[in-house]
């Protein structure tokens, strides 16, 4: 797709119709790629995760120019930080809020703009997971890389030592890994053979592996557990996790407190419960939110449930569901992409419409405003239905002063009292609902 050249001093970017191809939401931002390898960015901008250059947030998707020429065919959010891949230079970028390692450059610095990750230059992708502070790499060969925080084991890398780059995890040698997923502090995968493994923190029984422990590095959950079903996708929430079976089952467990697993009631489950509301529905993809779960059919229904103080549910309401409940997408659109932020959601129909609901603060909902929709509402800008045309801002980018990068002290200076106190809220499992990134502030 040719960018018209002539449209960026007016601040925005006019080219033919193009198509969302992939969307992904984060705590409080969003990304989006479109047909021509053009990506977007939106939403909280504070440490770098929209890839501008600057701190600033955006309400409206703008055009993330760094990326221009670099034939990017995947996004993907962390909570604060955010990676792509290019499949053509097999090269993966991150960009965002560094600490613990997160971006994988080797350092805890933030970084604006996305910087090719140096250690997985060359390897053929075949997708990214990036939860809350560490991110993992799955190759078309079947191998997994991860990297960040680890003070759980969620890298599975046999420690609890962060990892400032990407290392092999050495658990799956010999056994091809199709897919893996990351919530705040645990991680699961689905092998090519249909095995669900979980690792990290495992408190309320995240893992799958019927207990509350934690793993340092990758263990199966029991096929009794699973019915003797073959996986095929695999999600997390923050403290949750999701899977699906090859006959389309949907199964939950971990932490319930908001409703979250979706079985009718507010109690956690230590090994894999099949969601039989759903039952008689083909689950074709799944996301998982801070505290609420997404699920679309093969049909192209779309069901919510969990925590909904913000809408992020999208049913219409801000009170809890502990069982799914139908969105409503406007005129019965038929939807094909669905991606849970911490307390946003987002969705792409068959016609090739993007919809946005839930928490809007930080503009994250792309309606350029900051107000929180408890229904589904269209981003005119990123729609083939969009009545602005699907004029879309651009970020201006400068690069002049060639500095991509800034050190935690140069951002924030706390003292230690102050960095012991944060770490006691970071791995407080009673949370406040504010978000936790801010309560560092």
């Amino acid at each position: 797709m040719e960018v018209d050249s002539g449209s960026v001093s007016s601040g925005e970017v006019s080219a033919p119709v193009r198509r969302v191809l992939l969307i992904s939401a984060g705590a409080s931002h969003s990304v989006a790629v479109l047909s021509g390898n053009v990506v977007c960015s939106w939403g909280r901008g504070e440490d770098g995760q929209l890839g501008h250059g600057d701190a600033e947030d955006r309400s409206l998707p703008t055009h993330l120019s760094a990326l221009d020429g670099q034939e990017v065919v995947s996004v993907i959010c962390g909570a604060d930080h955010t990676n792509a891949y290019s499949e053509s230079r097999r090269e993966v970028y991150s960009w965002g809020w560094g600490d613990f390692g997160r971006l994988g450059h080797g350092n805890h610095y933030d970084v604006f703009t996305p910087q090719p990750i140096k250690v997985l230059q060359g390897l053929r992708i075949k997708q990214i997971a990036c939860g809350d502070s560490h991110c993992l790499a799955v190759t078309m060969e079947g191998e997994v890389q991860s990297w960040g925080r680890n003070q759980n084991g969620q890298l599975g890398l046999g420690t609890t030592e962060d990892s400032l780059l990407p290392q092999k995890i050495r658990a799956f040698q010999g056994i091809p890994v199709k897919m893996v997923a990351a919530g705040a502090e645990h991680t699961a995968a689905v092998t090519e053979a249909g095995e669900l493994y979980g690792w990290g923190w495992g408190r309320y029984g995240n893992l799958g592996l019927g207990d509350r422990n934690d793993r340092l590095v990758p263990e199966k959950v029991s096929p009794i557990h699973l019915n003797g079903e073959a996986m095929v996708v695999v999600a997390c929430g923050w403290r949750h996790s999701i899977s699906v079976s090859a006959s389309g089952a949907l199964y939950t467990f971990g932490w319930s407190k908001y409703g979250q697993l979706g079985h009718g009631n507010f109690e956690d489950h230590l090994v894999p419960h099949k969601l039989e509301a759903l039952h008689g529905n083909f689950v074709s993809q799944i996301s998982g939110g801070w505290r609420h779960t997404m699920a679309l059919t093969h049909d192209g229904k779309l069901y919510g449930w969990g925590w909904n103080k913000f809408g992020q549910v999208g049913v219409g309401n801000n009170v809890d569901h502990c069982a799914p409940v139908q969105v409503k997408i406007p005129n019965e659109q038929k939807v094909v992409q669905v991606s849970c932020g911490w307390r946003h959601t987002l969705a792409v129909t068959e016609q090739g419409n993007v919809f946005s609901w839930g928490r809007g603060t930080n503009g994250q909902l792309g309606h350029g405003e900051s107000v929180d929709r408890n229904m589904p509402k269209i981003i005119e800008a990123l729609s083939v239905d969009g009545s602005s045309g699907q004029q879309i801002q651009s970020s201006n980018l400068d690069l002049s002063s060639g500095k991509t990068w800034v050190s935690p002290s140069e951002r924030y200076a706390l003292v230690p009292d102050e960095t012991v106190q944060w770490q006691e809220i970071r791995n407080d499992v009673s949370v406040p609902e504010t978000d936790v990134r801010q309560m560092q502030m």
